[in-house]
């Protein structure tokens, strides 16, 4: 695919990710108005939008054509968002800047910045119920298929995926366990990869793939995740601040052990292009179905500067 081709459909599909995700955001009225504007604050920030582009991505490409994947796709980026919210606070990370504007707790202060967090979490379950509303009903296949994508979105965002990843980085910076390749690989695998895993095996799970399929999606998800990780660690050390919209540097103030820390900056390069090129090489490949456009947007990833 030629790189001004897959631009142009990247835009395309971003925008109409923007349009869905926008569409299930909450009315900011009522009593709870303050925190619902800060929630709605948190996801309008912006952001690649990578969740919901590889879970939408994924359900096409397995033959998935209905509008039951549309709550799911606002509510991995409402689960996402809420771990940003969180991660920014000062209890966590301390951030002051995030998608290059203020966090989320910097305008409307730390504790609203925690209920804006735990907002998102909840709000996203009430969003990919919806999908219930939107299946055919009389499609039993389906109803069971939501089922199964409710219980893999609840297991990764929980403790035994993305939250089980964050306790182990927060201990690891704390000190309380040596921080081995081999910890750190729990981390970046929970804390990051849980919930790109997630993206993709709802996709496949909505569209009605086999069971080999998902096995295969997961793999790719799992080294796309890694992949991911890493380059944020790199982009930290040597990325610019006015293209990530972030303050650089930060893993090395907060003594954060990353990838580029316990192997080296070029190490975590080629790590990096290494994964990448397993995701799609030795599984999403052998997926078969049209993965033209999937492939080279895991690929961008070894290139990202933001």
């Amino acid at each position: 695919m030629e790189t001004q081709t897959f631009d142009a459909l990247l835009q395309n599909k971003t925008q109409e990710i923007e349009k869905i995700i926008r569409s299930y955001l909450p009315a900011e009225e009522g009593r709870q108005k303050t925190v619902l504007q800060a929630m709605n604050y948190s996801v309008l920030a912006g952001g690649k939008r990578l969740r919901p582009m590889l879970m939408l991505e994924t359900y096409r490409m397995c033959g998935g054509r209905g509008r039951e994947i549309e709550p799911f796709l606002a509510a991995i980026e409402m689960i996402h968002t809420y771990s940003l919210v969180h991660d920014d606070l000062p209890a966590m990370d301390n951030d002051e800047y995030r998608r290059g504007r203020e966090t989320t707790w910097k305008v409307y202060g730390e504790t609203m910045g925690i209920l804006a967090g735990d907002g998102l979490l909840n709000y996203a379950f009430e969003t990919a119920l919806r999908a219930f509303e939107i299946a055919d009903g009389t499609d039993p296949g389906m109803l069971l298929r939501i089922a199964g994508a409710l219980s893999v979105l609840a297991q990764k965002a929980g403790v035994h995926g993305m939250i089980g990843g964050q306790t182990a980085d927060i201990e690891a910076e704390a000190g309380e366990i040596p921080v081995t390749a081999e910890q750190l690989r729990f981390i970046h695998e929970h804390k990051t990869g849980a919930l790109i895993v997630a993206s993709m095996k709802i996709g496949a799970v909505l569209a009605g793939a086999s069971e080999e399929q998902i096995r295969l999606l997961e793999r790719c998800a799992e080294d796309i995740g890694m992949a991911f990780q890493i380059q944020d660690d790199i982009l930290d050390v040597i990325g610019d601040s006015s293209e990530l919209g972030k303050t650089v540097g930060s893993d090395e103030q907060n003594h954060k052990q990353t990838y580029v820390t316990l192997y080296g900056l070029e190490e975590a390069k080629r790590t990096v292009e290494e994964l990448s090129q397993e995701a799609v090489e030795q599984y999403l490949k052998n997926v078969g179905c049209d993965h033209e456009f999937l492939e080279r947007l895991i690929l961008t990833l070894i290139d990202r500067r933001k």
